[in-house]
């Protein structure tokens, strides 16, 4: 990569302090052009920036990160500078005159990390993950990502598997050697029944991994003026739905993000499911019903004055029944519902945000830390986990046949890591970081 690419890698301008960034062979170059010299490396210097003719930029911290040792594998440099519009304009626009040198295209320092060794394609995805975390929950399970747990778990699994196509093979090609018994091959079985257990629980956890990380589906159904909008808007603390005594008012579909005990929420409000003429509120209701689809727990409502049947839907999630309006009618007893509220006084709210708190804990009661999250990650696992089930099958009809479908596993977990053919996925997955990562 003969090219040396810089960005700025701090929020928004103005701010109390910017960050600029360099990678590439030429941060040397720069350094000692606008700074007079190259800082120790490692330490942070106060230093005069200037436009390599004498103008003085401003005044600031430099870093120099030599490669390997750093981010990306290359040299890499910092420019630490008061975050004024026109000071980062000047700044880049003097590293942009410099021959070799251009902006960093969006997760451009990620991928020379990656190409260079430093990170593998889940750490990548972690450290994407974490930059975009908005709950606790997802914190800790993008940290762990970006530290290398899916990493060591899968490369942990190819060393299993490198092991058996080795005894396999050892069995083949040196059959008539004394220390290699015609049995050695045996002796894999037993770990690959377990190592397939696990892969199968691992990947069973993909629900669970994409929940953290996408957010955990709410949808709010009910009759018109069940109290749906109502209720989103005490979720959401402001005002986020349109309340109206007029039924029908909700007819597309309203969502918030929510922290709930560490977890991101995403609460649906939905059309009013009653029958109706109206061709406008009939798309409504559709959508209202494919939300309800797409949910990991329905909220049911009823005001008293009876909820809609919802019909029997393939995989449906979870249906909690919730009383609404207590406070202008209370119901005679608690039977047939889950919890009782009002959304327009307060009452039972902090026992129905509990309740939901609750029931996204237990459903992750259980799940390590490390999961699989995305579609592609779905895909080579459950690839390599038949792969795994097509050796057992064929363990009886020769060796050979058993190390090819190791061999195919092996590869498709190499997919995720990046070990193998991911050329077409890289402007895909580094697409999701912002400038100047």
């Amino acid at each position: 990569m003969s090219e040396t690419i810089f960005a700025l890698s701090s929020g928004a301008l103005p701010a109390g302090v910017s960050v600029i960034r360099i990678s590439g062979p030429g941060v040397r170059f720069a350094f000692e052009t606008m700074l007079g010299d190259v800082p120790p490396a490692r330490q942070a210097v106060l230093r005069r920036i200037t436009d390599g003719e004498g103008g003085e930029i401003d005044r600031g911290l430099a870093l120099f990160f030599p490669g390997p040792a750093s981010f990306t594998g290359e040299d890499c440099g910092e420019l630490h500078l008061h975050g004024s519009r026109a000071v980062v304009a000047r700044c880049l626009q003097v590293l942009g005159n410099f021959d070799e040198f251009r902006p960093a295209e969006a997760g451009e320092f990620s991928r020379r990390a990656f190409a260079n060794g430093k990170m593998d394609l889940t750490e990548a995805e972690g450290l994407a993950d974490l930059i975009h975390a908005e709950t606790e929950a997802q914190r800790r399970a993008a940290l762990d990502q970006a530290g290398g747990a899916l990493r060591s778990l899968y490369e942990g699994w190819m060393k299993r598997l490198t092991h058996a196509r080795a005894m396999l093979e050892a069995e083949l090609d040196f059959a008539d050697e004394a220390d290699v018994p015609g049995s050695v091959s045996d002796t894999i079985w037993d770990d690959l029944t377990r190592l397939r257990q696990e892969m199968s629980a691992h990947l069973s956890g993909i629900v669970w991994g994409e929940i953290v990380r996408d957010g955990f589906r709410i949808a709010l159904v009910g009759a018109p003026n069940a109290g749906k909008s109502t209720l989103l808007n005490r979720l959401a603390d402001r005002e986020v739905a349109i309340v109206s005594a007029i039924p029908g008012t909700t007819r597309d579909m309203l969502e918030v993000r929510l922290d709930l005990g560490g977890h991101l929420v995403l609460v649906t409000d939905t059309a009013g499911l009653r029958e109706s003429g109206d061709e406008i509120e009939l798309e409504g209701m559709r959508r209202a019903k494919k939300a309800v689809a797409a949910a990991d727990l329905v909220l049911l409502l009823d005001d008293g004055s009876g909820a809609p049947e919802l019909g029997k839907l393939d995989d449906a999630p979870s249906i909690w029944k919730i009383r609404t309006k207590s406070d202008l009618r209370a119901p005679l007893s608690h039977d047939g519902y889950d919890l009782i509220l009002s959304a327009r006084t307060g009452e039972g709210m902090d026992n129905l945000v509990s309740a939901i708190a609750a029931e996204i804990d237990r459903r992750s009661s259980g799940y390590a830390a490390a999961l699989p999250n995305r579609e592609r990650h779905r895909a080579a696992l459950a690839a390599a986990l038949r792969a795994l089930d097509r050796s057992f099958a064929v363990r009886e009809d020769g060796a050979e046949l058993v190390a090819e479908s190791l061999r195919t596993a092996s590869h498709a977990l190499g997919r995720i890591t990046g070990h193998v053919d991911v050329e077409d996925l890289l402007g895909v997955i580094f697409s999701e970081f912002c400038v100047g990562k």
